[in-house]
């Protein structure tokens, strides 16, 4: 499968980026269920392995617009994930505690150990998205922190952390779907939030941050990759490839026992 990565140095116009790209993935969508459930068995595989191997440190960071599928999709490619060794971290508004430190201090507490992996639900790319579209900060601050964040991540990447970046996209219909199925179903009217409202107001000043944010913090040791979410079955799917993948590109492997197992008597 193709993994939208997005381009180096290439001016990124979210409008022009297809949110479906079903043609990913012509088999369809009960093909592509079949395929993540071995995924996410491969998934489990490997995390169990992580978590033995006590060497490595993996973030996946989250972002897109509201319904886009950050927990959903978290969700279903974990499926079979045991979940000791993987922890999530969503970034809400912050707390007065927060806003007295520096806006990345909430952010690197909550990183991962050795042997962790750690998603989180929203990031410290709120400090240049939501900031800067709410006029929470004026330009001259939140401007700085693309630089802070490369440099932030880069420290991480430098410490043994790997990073992989998700954008989940979709489109403006897409998320009016979601936003009223929320209303009409029950059991999802617990999520529904009026702020999303404000926001979907906002959305090309979102779309507009959102494009700085892919072209200046794309970087080698922690790459952004666009997902196309208008189908939560092709999303799923392929966050799944390219996690599978970054974790089987550790080459990682069980640790030695401690003592020869042929010396061990049990009575």
């Amino acid at each position: 499968m193709k993994f939208p990565s997005v381009p180096k140095d290439k001016k990124i116009d979210l409008h022009k980026w297809d949110s479906s790209q079903k043609e990913l993935f012509p088999a369809g969508k009960e093909e592509a269920q079949a395929e993540l459930n071995q995924l996410s068995l491969r998934i489990a595989e490997l995390q169990k392995c992580l978590y033995a191997e006590h060497k490595h440190k993996v973030l996946f960071v989250l972002q897109g617009m509201d319904t886009s599928g950050k927990n959903g999709t978290i969700r279903n490619v974990f499926q079979a994930v045991s979940p000791q060794g993987v922890n999530i971290a969503s970034f809400n508004k912050p707390s007065p505690l927060e806003l007295d430190h520096d806006y990345l201090w909430r952010i690197h507490a909550q990183t991962p150990g050795k042997g962790e992996i750690v998603f989180f639900d929203r990031s410290h790319y709120e400090d240049v998205t939501a900031v800067r579209v709410n006029k929470l900060m004026p330009k001259s601050i939140w401007s700085k922190r693309f630089d802070h964040i490369n440099a932030f991540e880069k420290l991480l990447s430098d410490e043994g952390t790997i990073i992989v970046k998700f954008f989940l996209h979709i489109d403006k219909e897409t998320q009016k779907e979601r936003l009223l199925s929320r209303l009409k179903e029950p059991e999802k009217r617990w999520k529904f939030d009026p702020s999303d409202l404000v926001a979907r107001k906002l959305w090309k000043n979102y779309m507009e941050a959102y494009e700085e944010v892919l072209e200046r913090t794309n970087t080698a040791y922690a790459p952004w990759y666009i997902i196309p979410s208008n189908h939560r079955w092709l999303r799923n799917l392929i966050v799944a490839h390219i996690i599978v993948k970054t974790l089987e590109d550790l080459k990682m492997s069980y640790p030695e026992a401690a003592m020869p197992m042929d010396e061990i008597i049990i009575d």
